[in-house]
C-alpha cells in the first residue's frame, strides 16, 4: 500500500516512481478507466512526478433535509459508513412525497452526515427489510460506491445473520436452494416457486432451544425477504414473522439480525468484519426460550 493522506476533496498518493500512463493507477488502487477517465476530463487528476492528486471526495449536496435522528456508527472512516440499524426503519423511501412518507435510515445518515460537517450523498450498497437489524453499508462518495458495489456484485461481501426459528430442524446443517418469487394472492409476500429467482441460503443451527434454534444463516443471493422465505419453506419460520408463519407474543417483529459484515475496505483492501450486537427484543425472546 503506497503511503496516502487526504487533503480537502483531494486523495494525495506518494508513489514509489512517477507514472508512465494514467493508466497506471490502477496497479496501486482499485480504480476503473471509465472513473479515471471521467476525473480526467473534470480536471480531477493532478501528476508531479511520484505525487499523484485525486479529486475522490468532492462536497456534494444534502439529499435528505431532516431533524436529528440517533445513529448507532459500527465503522467510519474517509471512504465509507457502516451503521447498525434498528427495526421499524426502511433502509430508504419507496419513492412516495417526501414530506409525507415515514422516517428511513437515510434520514437518520444524511443528518449524522450534516451534523459532522461531512459533505455526502447518502449510498447504500445492501439493504435489510424494515424489522431487520443490524449492519448496513455505506460509501460516502462515487469512487467508493463503485468498488463496494462491484463487490456486491461478485459476492465479496459477506453477511452473517442470526434467527430464532420455531422447532427444532433435523439437520443441523444445510442449504436451501429454492427459487424465490411474488406471491400472486399477497403483494407483500414472497414465496418459493419454480419461476422465481435463483436463491441460496447456507444455514447452521447454533443451539437448540425449548421447541426454537438459534440458527446462523449466509446467503449467496440477496432476495427479498429471502431468508424469511427460506426458512418458512424449511417448516422453521422466524419467531415474529406473522407474514410467513412465525409465532408472536414474545417479540413483535420477524426475530432475525444481521451479525457480521465482512468486507474488503475500498482503497487499502484490508479485511473489515463489523458486528452488530443483538438488539434488546432479540435478546429478550433468546433468554426466555433458553429458560423455559
Amino acid at each position: 500500500m503506497v503511503p496516502w493522506q487526504k487533503k480537502g476533496e483531494w486523495l494525495e498518493l506518494r508513489l514509489p516512481q512517477p507514472l508512465n500512463s494514467i493508466e497506471e493507477l490502477k496497479s496501486y488502487m482499485n480504480i476503473s478507466d471509465a472513473f479515471t477517465r471521467k476525473l480526467q476530463q473534470n480536471g480531477g487528476v493532478s501528476v508531479k512526478g511520484e505525487r499523484i492528486r485525486l479529486h475522490i471526495f468532492p462536497k456534494e449536496s444534502v439529499e435528505y433535509m431532516s431533524e436529528w435522528m440517533p445513529l448507532e456508527v459500527l465503522f467510519e472512516d474517509d471512504f465509507c459508513l457502516v451503521v447498525n440499524k434498528p427495526a421499524g426503519l426502511k433502509v430508504h423511501a419507496d419513492g412516495f412525497d417526501p414530506s409525507t412518507r415515514n422516517r428511513v435510515l437515510a434520514d437518520a445518515v444524511s443528518s449524522y452526515y450534516e451534523s459532522t460537517g461531512q459533505r455526502c450523498k447518502v449510498r447504500h450498497i445492501h439493504r435489510l427489510d424494515e424489522d431487520t437489524t443490524g449492519p448496513v453499508l455505506y460509501a460516502k462518495h462515487e469512487w467508493s460506491q463503485l468498488a463496494l458495489d462491484e463487490a456486491m456484485r461478485v459476492k465479496r461481501i459477506g453477511r452473517s445473520y442470526v434467527a430464532i426459528v420455531q422447532g427444532q430442524p433435523a439437520i443441523s446443517r444445510g442449504t436451501i436452494e429454492a427459487p424465490i418469487g411474488k406471491d400472486r394472492h399477497h403483494a407483500a409476500r414472497r414465496r418459493v416457486s419454480a419461476t422465481g429467482e435463483y436463491a441460496v441460503t447456507h444455514y447452521e443451527v447454533i443451539e437448540q432451544l425449548t421447541n426454537a434454534a438459534l440458527v446462523r444463516l449466509q446467503l449467496d443471493t440477496g432476495r427479498t425477504h429471502q431468508i424469511r422465505v427460506h426458512m418458512s419453506h424449511l417448516g422453521h419460520p422466524i419467531y415474529g414473522d406473522t407474514l410467513y408463519g412465525g409465532r408472536t407474543g414474545i417479540i413483535s417483529r420477524q426475530a432475525l439480525h444481521g451479525e457480521m459484515l465482512v468486507f474488503d475496505h475500498p482503497f487499502t483492501g484490508e479485511k473489515l468484519e463489523v458486528a452488530a450486537p443483538w438488539p434488546s427484543d432479540f435478546e429478550h425472546l433468546y433468554s426466555i426460550l433458553k429458560k423455559i
